[in-house]
């Protein structure tokens, strides 16, 4: 009985020092929105790399100092941070204005609805094309300095060649998930400038800061540049890549991921275990795949389907390969070739080089916030 009425004291000062933290984050947010308001007069990147590695680092070795642990402090101060760049959303600067009026061809499916919104609050017109415009397409698309079209890959060159004629000077843009084809067909309806974007996030973000969006040029980039420098503006990581390159890189970061992360989504659903029982004995590293590959099949199936379809024929010889690594690394197994095994290990261990000690640093970051997110019941 003694110990716990010494609790009672304690938890009582810790409740304070709580809520003192609350005051704090509140004073903390009010701090932030004034910076992001100066950002938009000033036209100033939300992203200022410089200054956030700085103010970690500073915060770090003040933690060290106090004996709190530095990475309870960056993992509290990106948190923050994540905080400010979504409140700083609200409005943001222009600063290729010559682009309005936009125009997004597929304005109400979910990524087109992303872009939408962001130049809305950039300041530009924005007019939306879709199926329930279609007889207004003549009338959105005059004048229109920027046509971003949002559309399946699979209906995307029959959309582009029924738009009506563009204004020469106006820039025609796509972001669909494979390039070369795309920009081949918008440089054959359109003589002015053009360009490839691949946005590598999908329409569920919460800020544009750090996302990667793949740039590749079609034709006049320097009149695309404004678009690059408003990506830039909204926080956007802008990766210039050539369509080749772009879409050799997908078949192994998008299709072949998904293909492997499909299938195995189905080995899943065809055992004799529920999900539940697998999750109620699993480690933290296989709740987090559980959670990419559940999470692939709470996205739509006709926009998978047709990230695979897209490009399959590239990709045969890739699948070829990774059946017959599957099938090696099984004849090694069967035959109970450690030594085999373990000079597999060490060749794919090359390959990953120094990168695999940051990679099992980030990992650890993600796994330890993952557990932190468990419930029990």
């Amino acid at each position: 009985m003694t110990s716990l009425n010494a609790l009672s004291p304690l938890r009582q000062q810790i409740d304070s020092c709580d809520a003192e933290l609350v005051k704090l984050l509140a004073k903390r947010k009010q701090l932030t929105a004034e910076v992001g308001r100066i950002k938009q007069q000033t036209s100033t990147p939300l992203y200022a790399p410089e200054r956030e590695a700085a103010l970690i680092q500073a915060r770090r070795q003040e933690a060290e100092h106090a004996g709190v642990n530095p990475d309870l402090i960056e993992d509290i101060l990106r948190r923050m941070m994540r905080e400010a760049y979504e409140n700083q959303q609200g409005q943001l600067a222009c600063v290729a204005p010559q682009l309005s009026p936009v125009v997004i061809v597929g304005g109400e499916g979910a990524m087109g609805k992303l872009f939408a919104k962001q130049f809305l609050r950039s300041g530009f017109e924005v007019r939306i094309l879709d199926k329930a415009q279609q007889d207004e397409a003549e009338q959105l698309l005059q004048g229109a300095k920027l046509v971003l079209v949002s559309v399946p890959i699979n209906a995307f060159e029959t959309i582009v060649n029924a738009l009506p004629e563009l204004d020469k000077e106006c820039v025609l843009v796509d972001i669909t998930s494979v390039k070369q084809q795309p920009i081949k067909v918008m440089k054959a309806k359109h003589a002015g400038p053009v360009m490839g974007l691949h946005p590598m996030f999908g329409p569920d973000i919460s800020h544009w800061v750090k996302q990667t969006i793949v740039a590749c040029e079609g034709r006049l980039p320097e009149h695309c540049e404004p678009l690059l420098h408003q990506l830039g503006i909204w926080g956007g990581n802008v990766v210039a890549m050539e369509a080749k390159k772009h879409d050799q890189a997908m078949q192994i970061i998008q299709v072949m991921r998904h293909l492997t992360t499909f299938v195995y989504g189905q080995f899943l659903s065809k055992q004799c275990h529920t999900l539940e029982e697998l999750r109620s004995c699993s480690s933290p590293i296989y709740q987090l795949e559980l959670m990419m590959v559940g999470r692939l099949f709470a996205q739509s199936p006709e926009l998978y389907s047709d990230i695979m379809l897209a490009q399959f024929a590239d990709v045969e010889g890739l699948l070829a390969s990774y059946q017959e690594t599957f099938a090696l690394t099984l004849e090694k197994l069967q035959r109970g070739d450690k030594a085999a095994l373990i000079d597999a290990f060490s060749e794919a261990k090359t390959y990953f080089s120094d990168a695999a000690s940051q990679f099992l640093q980030q990992s650890r970051s993600l796994l330890n916030k993952a557990h932190d997110a468990k419930v029990l019941d």
